[in-house]
């Protein structure tokens, strides 16, 4: 025990003593030299205390190195009673591990990830003083995982609205056709020919399944460790989402894919007009016009739009003549910055208004996303074969709330 513990434990004896006797009123002869004789080895110890911390301070530098290195120590000594028999019981008879071989397999699972039991190479061989032939080892840190790059959503700046279906089809009944205003002609005339309430319904339905796959080498495993988690979850979200993002836009309709806004254009009764002229402000203000005659919008800025890269840089460089002012700049005083994306085709661009709350599309996505983990088709190699399947589908409840420019600039 070091020096300065028994002084100061001594020290607090003191004070106890002290306490016990200054309460006394009228104290003996002896107990009056008690608490003298105290008082005057509590000065002392004073002097002794910070003596002893300095010359304890190399001590305690050295038991905080020892501190920080304690944990590799502690973890070598579980690997030193580290028990190869538990192992093959647990694999012959299930038989539970227990005792250091317990901790070991639990430290190891927690750093990376195995299929069968975890065993430790110096459990196995220790060797002391040896080194790789023709050099000394060069040891390599695996960094975070660099996560791919995939496109921002432009279904979402488009006001694509998403729905979590638990179960069943989803139907948007349309109005087609109501009432009807007319005027008296006659005193006792009819104010006009009635006409019935009618709608179309726009649905959706689970018809149509996609899956983003992965195969996780066992390298890969050894390689990301803890961080191999967070990077999966973060690559196949990305993935599912540009996908998901792409159909809206794109979708065949066919091989198992939802119809999309562009090919799907005749079906949901999307006005598409082809330009056939270099980007303009004005080519865009004319469907601004669409829009407000057909009651859509009030304002400019209420319409979203969304083109390809190559639109923007044709309407950034066309500039006003006698000004410095281009077209790009005409457009996004009116209307706000477009979604600019390559998942737009080539000369395409889309404007698209929500109306009275209703958005231009639903995306529908039937609960969460089915995580499948197969470890067996590929276990040969240790590799691990993940499977992320999603059920969703795309429509246009009201086609008049969207409208496509094709073959817009140069081709």
């Amino acid at each position: 025990m070091l020096d300065s513990v028994k002084i100061a434990r001594r020290q607090s004896e003191i004070r106890q003593a002290l306490a016990g006797l200054v309460g006394k009123e009228s104290p003996t002869e002896d107990e009056t030299r008690s608490m003298e004789s105290m008082d005057q080895e509590y000065r002392t110890n004073e002097t002794r205390f910070r003596a002893a911390l300095v010359a304890e301070d190399q001590e305690r530098r050295e038991a905080g190195a020892d501190l920080e290195t304690r944990s590799d120590r502690e973890f070598a000594e579980l690997i030193g009673r580290f028990e190869l028999r538990q192992v093959a019981l647990s694999l012959d008879e299930g038989r539970a591990l227990s005792g250091a071989t317990a901790e070991v397999v639990q430290e190891l699972r927690a750093k990376g990830g195995y299929q069968g039991i975890p065993v430790p190479l110096a459990a196995l061989e220790t060797r002391a003083g040896e080194t790789v032939a023709a050099g000394v080892p060069n040891p390599k840190t695996i960094r975070p995982i660099i996560d791919r790059i995939f496109p921002n959503s432009v279904a979402e700046r488009l006001g694509v609205q998403r729905i979590n279906i638990t179960a069943g089809e989803l139907a948007f009944p349309v109005a087609t056709a109501g009432a009807v205003f007319g005027w008296q002609t006659t005193e006792l005339g009819n104010v006009g020919a009635q006409q019935a309430f009618a709608t179309t319904e726009r649905s959706l339905a689970p018809d149509h399944t996609g899956g983003a796959q992965m195969v996780i080498s066992r390298k890969a495993l050894k390689q990301a460790g803890e961080g191999l988690e967070q990077a999966i979850r973060r690559d196949m979200n990305a993935v599912i989402g540009a996908e998901l993002d792409r159909v809206v836009i794109s979708g065949s309709g066919a091989a198992g894919q939802p119809l999309g806004i562009i090919p799907g254009a005749a079906t949901y009764g999307i006005t598409a007009t082809a330009v056939g002229a270099t980007a303009t402000w004005a080519a865009f203000r004319a469907q601004l016009v669409a829009f407000m005659d057909g009651n859509q919008i009030t304002a400019p800025d209420q319409v979203k739009l969304a083109f390809d890269p190559a639109i923007w840089a044709e309407l950034d460089a066309a500039l006003i003549t006698g000004t410095a002012v281009s077209e790009w700049d005409r457009l996004t005083k009116q209307v706000g910055t477009p979604a600019i994306s390559n998942v737009i085709p080539d000369r395409t661009a889309i404007l698209t208004a929500t109306v009275q709350g209703v958005a231009p599309g639903y995306l529908g996505i039937w609960g969460g996303v089915d995580l499948i983990r197969d470890p067996y088709t590929k276990a040969a190699s240790g590799q691990l074969v993940l499977t992320a399947l999603v059920t969703a589908d795309f429509t246009v409840p009201r086609g008049a709330q969207t409208r496509i420019l094709t073959g817009i600039g140069a081709p």
